[in-house]
């Protein structure tokens, strides 16, 4: 798949890593997406894909002391390379697999970081950010419809100690000429937390005609705004399922909502702010140090409000379950950290920036053969998909100068593999 998709061309096309390290530059990204794919975490265990018969089934594969040093030669620019590489490569994925499935008129597109622990002091640019934890900052974006799960189209590796919001307009940027690219003509809405409610981000998203919807950050503005909402415009809501409120700390199984106009960022130039809604969600504020009681109990509400600013085209209810549901890249986090993620193995900081990017090939190239194997797959984490369909254990036999596997008898995803096996290997559809 990757092969078709054209990873090892666009490496060599796009790659320009200077001196010996640099040769054959796609057969080593081949190779170490490869081992991403088979479960590997760091540089050392790309050495899975030298074992049994491998050599018998792929050529060209690396050793991992020469991916290493391919990795510790890239500079700033080299990443940035690959990440064009990246981009390009899963729009080809979008055209040979439905990883982008249109459901419904909008189509999501996520943003958020997360801290990759680091120890020791030979990390460059490892440092404290806001969890407390010594680390790198990698942010993400993702794009994902009601019919299918995330996708990853744009990476960026940041210091430790950085805001999140540090470089995510270009990200956006990125991540929606990247989604374009994919074929997605549907409407846009970008989603983010609080950290990412700043003007850079929703301006970048508005220069090319995305909508966003944010979570507001409590300012004197916003409370003010959500103060001036009337009693009788608030509508009640039920969830059909219950979440949890982690200020709370309980279930919420209800509550309300109401919307205003709001004009954001006031301290900027007129032509800078921006006039959108403002969606608010308030639940009941069940903590006893917050709630006034007297002898017949409590003596009034109090409330808990969190605020969205958005200029979504959905109505008010679907706009604020919308939003809720950006947690979903979430998952994606949890999945790389699980998988590749789980290490940033080098010392150099622009190694440890490929490495990121070359665990978003690796994710999306599995999302997309659990597209092709089957329903379940499509929506199946990296390592269930990795255990049922990847690494299986089979016999290489020869007959006639062909090769031939031999999988195992009763196996219970053998119509799902051969499915993947068939839409990768076979030929290629009619246009």
């Amino acid at each position: 798949m990757a092969g078709r998709a054209g990873l090892t061309d666009l490496a060599d096309r796009h790659l320009t890593v200077a001196g010996g390290a640099g040769v054959a530059a796609g057969a080593k990204v081949a190779s170490l997406v490869a081992g991403m794919v088979a479960g590997a975490d760091s540089i050392a265990d790309m050495d899975v894909l030298r074992h049994g018969g491998m050599a018998r089934l792929f050529s060209g594969v690396r050793a991992p002391s020469t991916l290493g040093t391919f990795l510790r030669s890239f500079r700033f620019g080299h990443v940035r390379q690959l990440d064009a590489v990246a981009a390009r490569f899963t729009a080809e994925l979008a055209r040979r697999a439905p990883i982008i499935a249109a459901a419904g008129p909008v189509t999501y597109l996520d943003v958020d970081d997360t801290v990759r622990a680091t120890f020791g002091y030979a990390k460059q640019g490892a440092g404290y950010g806001y969890t407390g934890v010594k680390g790198l900052n990698a942010l993400l974006a993702t794009v994902s419809t009601p019919a299918s799960p995330p996708v990853i189209v744009a990476t960026r590796l940041r210091k430790g100690s950085a805001n999140s919001a540090r470089g995510a307009a270009r990200l956006v940027a990125d991540a929606i000429e990247t989604t374009r690219s994919c074929g997605v003509d549907s409407v846009l809405v970008l989603r983010g937390d609080s950290a990412y409610y700043g003007h850079d981000v929703i301006a970048a998203a508005r220069r090319h005609g995305v909508h966003f919807s944010v979570t507001a950050r409590q300012d004197r503005a916003v409370v003010a705004a959500i103060a001036s909402i009337p009693d009788d415009a608030w509508t009640p809501i039920r969830y059909p399922k219950a979440v949890f409120d982690e200020q709370l700390g309980q279930w919420v199984s209800d509550a309300e909502v109401a919307e205003v106009p709001f004009t954001a960022f006031r301290s900027r130039p007129k032509a800078e702010q921006v006039t959108a809604r403002l969606i608010v969600r308030r639940v009941r504020d069940a903590n006893p140090d917050h709630v006034v009681v007297n002898a017949q109990g409590e003596l009034f509400r109090v409330w808990r409000h969190h605020a969205v600013f958005t200029d979504s085209p959905l109505p008010m209810l679907q706009a604020e379950a919308d939003h809720r549901r950006h947690a979903i890249i979430e998952q994606v986090i949890a999945d790389l950290k699980n998988g590749p993620l789980a290490h940033l193995p080098s010392g150099s900081f622009a190694a440890n920036s490929a490495w990121l990017a070359l665990a978003a090939i690796a994710f999306n190239l599995t999302r997309a053969a659990g597209t092709l194997a089957s329903a379940f797959h499509a929506k199946a984490t990296t390592a269930t998909i990795r255990a049922q369909l990847i690494n299986i254990a089979a016999r290489v036999t020869r007959s006639a100068r062909r090769s031939h596997l031999r999988l195992p008898t009763a196996w219970p995803w053998a119509a799902a593999w051969q499915r993947l096996f068939t839409a990768a290997t076979g030929p290629p559809a009619t246009a």
